[in-house]
């Protein structure tokens, strides 16, 4: 709040927070004239619609509105359309998945363990950096204490983590400190890390959107990445 009253040129925050703050008179909306909303498919999916609302709202009557996401699906649309004069979309994807992603199915039988199948794939050479998504935190916790009895170096980012301990293991992640990084559908839409060299779905995504932020962390920058998904029998 004391750094609010220097003026600043931008403020960087979540939905909830800048709305708190306009709210408590520690944020002058009327001072900015525009506003970016990253990944708002997802933000508006999970209930941020009436703070995105109200933040459009609170700016100026001539401002400039731009809205972010890799996914973005006709209901997503339609309710942006709901409060933006004259949108304009611009979209700089051919495909929904990237072409240099190589993307494969493992078949789990049910005389196979899942944890087993993770065991045999990261003990291989060519699995340098990878990205294991589960669908829980539940799961991501327990999955990280069987890798870890197992003796893998790994570290886990989902939502009952603080911002300081899921800092540290994107840093332990990025630094070449822990081999894999287990995380949560929330986590995929704001892992930005270079050279990973593969994603696996331990959990099968729930929707198709899901799949597209998860793998879409793997073969950035050009680079050829892999894409594993387990699925049962």
């Amino acid at each position: 709040m004391q750094d609010l009253r220097q003026n600043p040129h931008f403020v960087i925050g979540t939905p909830g927070r800048v709305k708190d703050l306009i709210d408590r008179r520690a944020l002058n909306s009327e001072l900015f004239t525009n506003i970016v909303l990253d990944e708002v498919d997802r933000m508006l999916d999970i209930g941020f619609r009436k703070d995105i609302m109200y933040l459009i709202s609170a700016l100026p009557t001539n401002r400039h509105a731009a809205l972010f996401s890799a996914t973005m699906n006709q209901e997503t649309e339609e309710i942006i359309k709901s409060f933006l004069k004259d949108p304009v979309t611009v979209s700089v994807k051919k495909t929904a998945t990237a072409n240099n992603i190589q993307q494969d199915v493992i078949t789990i039988a049910r005389d196979q363990s899942k944890i087993d199948v993770l065991h045999d794939l990261l003990i291989q050479k060519e699995f340098e950096k990878v990205i294991v998504f589960g669908r829980t935190k539940h799961g991501i916790n327990k999955l990280e204490e069987q890798l870890v009895e197992r003796g893998f170096r790994v570290t886990s980012i989902h939502g009952n983590k603080s911002q300081g301990a899921r800092q540290r293991s994107l840093q332990e992640f990025k630094n070449g400190r822990v081999k894999a990084l287990l995380a949560t559908d929330v986590a995929a839409r704001g892992i930005d890390i270079d050279d990973v060299s593969h994603v696996i779905n331990y959990d099968e995504p729930m929707t198709y959107d899901d799949y597209v932020h998860r793998i879409g962390r793997t073969g950035r920058a050009g680079k050829v990445g892999k894409a594993l998904t387990f699925v049962s029998r």
